[in-house]
């Protein structure tokens, strides 16, 4: 099962926080996420998922599809 990776501005979006949040959810363990390259940060779509259900965090939009055109 392919894991989908959403980028930095996306789960920002999704959960109503700053960028700047979701680099420091990622550096203390809240979220999951990898990088890709030098700068490039990318947030799994399943630690999004877990944070929203386990902290009932409110959703801003739902999230983006895993499928592409």
């Amino acid at each position: 099962m392919e894991k989908r990776l959403l980028r930095v501005g996306e789960a920002a979006a999704v959960l109503s926080v700053s960028r700047w949040t979701i680099y420091r959810w990622v550096e203390c363990g809240r979220l999951r996420g990898t990088q890709l390259g030098k700068g490039s940060l990318r947030i799994f779509r399943e630690s999004l998922t877990d944070l929203i259900q386990h902290h009932e965090i409110a959703m801003n939009t739902t999230l983006p599809s895993s499928n592409r055109p």
